[in-house]
């Protein structure tokens, strides 16, 4: 009970210190509104929001699919050939360090100006690969030395070792890698968004520019509200998952 109380408690004393100095202050209300304020701006536009953080998501969900689909295909590639591995590893460290704001102009382009939902799905996709391809390259290779040479006794081909041995060994890795990769995804989907400056995603992004640009700070406060307790949602959901799939793999 302490510690569900105890986060709840820490922040509704920060809510009221924060609407305390508001008020106290006389800080205007489109430089810093009070919590108050933000409440109210989630109540009269919690429809919108609600849509706004729906297209996020399913943007976020798919790009995290697409990642999911290239990470393992890579990752089964890589642990069938050793110097496929040594090709492909230091491209895909290349592709996680390069900041996704850097090539977001590029893929809006190919992706074309009157469909910034696909560009934003590929940025989100390019953010999410490398905690897969990572988790799942290691899971390969995390399998039991003894029963690595069992295999070896019995003169098991590549393919046998991988899907026998070698997969089932992933599966804690690769349940990580896609709790990481959903949260990434979902903040390569709002950074795309950004980026693009189109209101045709009608994602939370937008609705924070559009805020914005009228000085609507409060409404700015409500949608980062919104894809907090969304994100929150999306973690405690995957661990949720993350936690079944551990359970269903200690049972094998």
């Amino acid at each position: 009970m302490i510690r569900i109380l105890a986060p709840l408690v820490l922040v509704a004393l920060l809510l009221a210190a924060w609407e305390l100095a508001c008020w106290g202050l006389a800080v205007p209300a489109y430089f810093l509104p009070a919590p108050s304020a933000i409440a109210v701006a989630l109540a009269s536009d919690w429809q919108a929001l609600l849509g706004s953080a729906w297209n996020t998501l399913a943007m976020a969900l798919l790009a995290l699919a697409v990642a999911s689909v290239l990470a393992q295909g890579m990752a089964l590639l890589v642990a069938l050939s050793p110097t496929l591995e040594r090709a492909v590893r230091p491209l895909a460290v290349v592709l996680q360090v390069t900041p996704v704001v850097a090539i977001a102009p590029l893929v809006l382009i190919w992706a074309g100006l009157d469909h910034p939902m696909r560009a934003i799905v590929a940025l989100a996709a390019v953010v999410a690969f490398f905690p897969i391809f990572s988790g799942a390259v290691t899971g390969l290779k995390a399998a039991d030395p003894d029963l690595e040479r069992l295999f070896d006794l019995y003169g098991a081909s590549r393919v046998q070792r991988l899907v026998r041995l070698r997969l089932p060994s992933a599966v804690p890795f690769l349940l990580e890698g896609h709790k990481v990769a959903a949260g990434l995804a979902v903040i390569g989907a709002v950074v795309a968004e950004f980026v693009a400056g189109s209101g045709g995603a009608q994602g939370l992004a937008w609705r924070i520019l559009e805020a914005g640009n009228r000085l609507q700070t409060a409404r700015m406060f409500a949608a980062l509200v919104a894809l907090g307790l969304m994100g929150a949602l999306l973690h405690a959901a995957l661990e949720r998952a993350e936690r079944a799939g551990l359970a269903w793999w200690r049972g094998r």
